[in-house]
């Protein structure tokens, strides 16, 4: 009994070429890696070279090496821009460039590229610190939170560092790209354009105590939770895209407390039917600058559990429906961009479901979107 044999195992002797000229026949292209590093809040670590005219920023990364893998590439990359050791610990996207895409320098004889990008992790104050650079090489180096680092990098380089900075946050699978466009499905961040907005404020502590009567409280916003330990996002759509939100808001006059602003601000902005509000603490505005300026106020944060999620619909205060997504806490709070604080506050959240209503703790997963119809819960 004959094996199966392919058509393409028989070659004529007319079309097989000799070694030299079928090595010589095959697609070439050059290979890049480069690295996403963030501080501890999640802004991305940019370098500026010296060589580009144009004035554009990089990822930490550089060319491929012949013989080189290229995970190789970006330890030893980083190594020599930045005088840190970063072993890369995954591969967040891989970019096929076309050698005739408008963002490649006028002049430039290139064939193509194949460019990874791996998740070098994020750096502690006192790795920050210890950043040097090769100054005929890189004149500067900046944490730029994503609206700000797309606007330093030319547009290709700023979609492959979003795709893959996306990837990171939203534990998806490495994001395929071509000619800095998805060839696959979408995912959520990336569709409803995600950014990452660092709030300083929240470098302030939780108070776990009772507000103090002498302070007003301005905002109720909630870690809100479904029946398999993840939480709800929101994200209001905007021309520099997108920024991550608890559902909540601003105290109104007719609320009659924080509790009913939240339950009304969870309806309106995310169609979610909440039960069982429960304080978790608050963290001091002290001079409201927001609210035009009231002064020392408390913005109050809440864990509550949600019955129901309903079809989205417009929020009455914007006009447009909210992205809504189910994040894990940690997510959230790496998406809220909080910093460590909002990591402590995530975990405070996530025990509080778990001792009160028994919920699991989700730990992991990939970030996913809310269906428009909305999810019945059990």
């Amino acid at each position: 009994m004959t094996s199966p044999v392919s058509p393409s195992d028989h070659v004529s002797p007319r079309t097989a070429l000799p070694a030299a000229q079928y090595a010589a026949s095959r697609h070439a292209a050059w290979l890049g890696a480069a690295a996403v590093i963030t501080d501890e809040v999640g802004r991305v670590l940019l370098v500026r070279p010296t060589y580009r005219e144009d004035g554009s920023w990089l990822l930490p990364g550089g060319v491929v090496e012949p013989g080189e893998h290229p995970h190789i590439t970006c330890r030893r990359e980083i190594t020599e821009e930045l005088g840190l050791d970063l072993p890369p610990s995954a591969v967040l996207a891989v970019h096929s460039f076309s050698p005739h895409h408008p963002d490649l320098q006028a002049g430039t004889h290139c064939p193509g590229e194949v460019r990874f990008v791996f998740d070098a992790g994020a750096l502690t104050p006192a790795q920050a610190k210890a950043i040097r650079l090769p100054r005929e090489e890189l004149s500067e180096y900046a944490f730029l939170e994503t609206r700000d680092a797309v606007q330093r990098l030319r547009p290709v380089d700023g979609q492959i560092m979003l795709a893959a900075y996306r990837a990171r946050l939203g534990n998806t699978a490495t994001a395929h790209l071509a000619d800095d466009r998805h060839i696959l499905d979408v995912p959520a961040l990336d569709r409803h354009d995600i950014h990452v907005r660092y709030r300083p404020l929240w470098d302030s502590p939780l108070h776990c105590g009772p507000v103090p009567e002498r302070l007003p409280v301005q905002q109720a916003w909630a870690w809100c939770f479904i029946p398999d330990g993840r939480v709800v996002l929101v994200a209001d759509p905007g021309p520099r895209g997108a920024l991550p939100m608890l559902p909540g808001g601003t105290v109104e006059s007719t609320d009659a407390t924080p509790e009913d602003t939240l339950h009304r601000e969870a309806a309106e902005e995310a169609q979610l039917t909440l039960a069982d509000p429960v304080r978790l603490g608050w963290v001091l505005d002290e001079t409201g600058e927001v609210y035009g300026g009231v002064g020392p106020n408390a913005r109050l944060r809440l864990a509550a559990r949600v019955t129901a999620i309903g079809p989205a619909a417009v929020d009455p205060a914007t006009g447009r429906p909210f992205a809504r997504l189910l994040t894990t806490p940690a997510q959230a709070a790496a998406l809220l961009g909080w910093g460590p604080p909002g990591v402590r506050q995530a975990q405070l959240a996530a025990e509080t479901a778990r001792e009160r209503w028994g919920l699991p703790n989700a730990s992991c997963g990939a970030i996913k979107e809310i269906p428009a119809e909305g999810i019945r819960l059990s």
